[in-house]
């Protein structure tokens, strides 16, 4: 019976001496596995990101267009249901909530410091989040209906170089010289690949006062929103226990549903406040294609505003604030595309600019996921050089 024993022992022995060769090379290929599923996340949240942009600009195109405002006899033809909208890309989180049950979370880890206080700053983080996202949505309304859309874009254009300010001291973000090309590629798309807009006022509508400018506030809003999502995930979300440090598609759905939720409950106070619904029903019956049309419009443009939001917020996670603002700058042209082709009004064409800028766009985001292919790539050069030390 001892010798039994004794030679289990010198079994166990030699076999933690001489690993098999699959248990050597399991922790490369638990890396790769691991970097396949975040390849298929992120191109999943880039397509969320870009569908949602070109549904969007299609809804509101459609919406603005079916509108009779130039047809009646009113003196005060401006659109004035900015807090309408804003309560509109909002409003949707229901919808996830079924998908945040049916996403697995992973095995909670007991290790993490889950603490009370941990708990209070995310909630607090979620109703600052909530609170600056309901801004954004609002004051960009108020500057996509009260200037000129292209002064509108100019400022819009500010939200990348605001994000960049602020990830770089609330982040601590590296940039690279594929990073700063991709940057200014995007920038440059962005402005030349803008598409057309249904709802831009007519020239003696144009109101270049406080409210047009208000549009930097959302653009400030909107940056600052994506670095502290970032830094959310980061620094709290990843540290509760239902998470146990690690990053899985479930807390996309988790902040956004509370983001929203916070945005919503502003927004719609804000209607009833401003006293804004109290023309909700002249908006429908001023709707062309009747009432039916308005309230299918209004739904569509909810969800698409929640699957882009989702793609963003997924994009924030998985790779950072940067590249979720890259890449909903990136889609500027091809939604100038999916307008021509969709409309036929003021004579819009996909001009030799939108194609540059479509061209523009491939080549940013190419840069970008160089940088991020070669991020990987050292990991996996990390790995088996500690692989290698430790069999010397």
């Amino acid at each position: 019976m001892e010798m039994t024993e004794a030679s289990k022992q010198t079994t166990t022995h030699d076999h933690v001496q001489n690993p098999k060769p699959d248990q050597i090379l399991s922790p490369r290929r638990s890396l790769q596995v691991k970097q396949k599923k975040w390849w298929v996340a992120v191109a999943l949240c880039l397509f969320l990101v870009l569908l949602g942009d070109c549904l969007v600009i299609l809804l509101l195109n459609f919406f603005y267009v079916q509108d009779r405002r130039g047809e009646d006899d009113n003196k005060h033809l401006q659109y004035k249901g900015t807090w309408m909208q804003a309560l509109i890309q909002n409003a949707a989180f229901p919808i996830l909530i079924p998908l945040f049950f049916i996403f697995p979370s992973p095995k909670p880890n007991h290790e993490t410091n889950s603490t009370s206080f941990l708990s209070f700053r995310l909630i607090l983080l979620y109703v600052s989040l909530g609170v600056l996202v309901a801004a954004h949505s609002k004051l960009y309304a108020l500057g996509k209906l009260y200037a000129g859309y292209g002064f509108f874009l100019l400022i819009s254009a500010s939200q990348l170089i605001f994000t960049l300010i602020f990830t770089a001291i609330i982040n601590r973000f590296k940039f690279t010289r594929w990073i700063v090309i991709s940057i200014l590629l995007t920038l440059v798309s962005y402005a030349f690949g803008s598409p057309q807009f249904a709802g831009e006022p007519v020239e003696n509508e144009y109101f270049y006062s406080i409210r047009a400018w208000l549009t930097f506030s959302a653009s400030v809003a909107f940056a600052l929103s994506l670095c502290l999502a970032q830094l959310g995930f980061e620094k709290l979300l990843v540290k509760t226990k239902r998470y146990g440090n690690k990053k899985v598609f479930r807390m996309v759905l988790e902040m956004q549903i509370c983001i929203s939720f916070v945005a919503s409950l502003v927004c719609f106070v804000g209607l009833f406040v401003s006293g804004e619904y109290k023309e909700l029903k002249g908006d429908s019956m001023r709707f062309k294609k009747g009432e039916t049309y308005y309230v299918l419009s209004l739904v569509g443009l909810a969800l698409s505003w929640q699957a882009w939001a989702v793609g963003l917020i997924g994009l924030v996670l998985y790779v950072s604030g940067v590249f979720g603002n890259i890449v909903h700058m990136c889609a500027s042209p091809l939604m100038a595309l999916v307008v021509v082709l969709a409309f036929n009004f003021l004579e819009d064409e996909f001009s030799w600019p939108r194609i540059g800028a479509l061209i523009g766009t491939v080549l940013a985001l190419g840069f970008y996921f160089h940088t991020l292919h070669y991020r990987n790539k050292e990991k996996i050069v990390e790995l088996n050089q500690s692989e290698n030390n430790v069999e010397v």
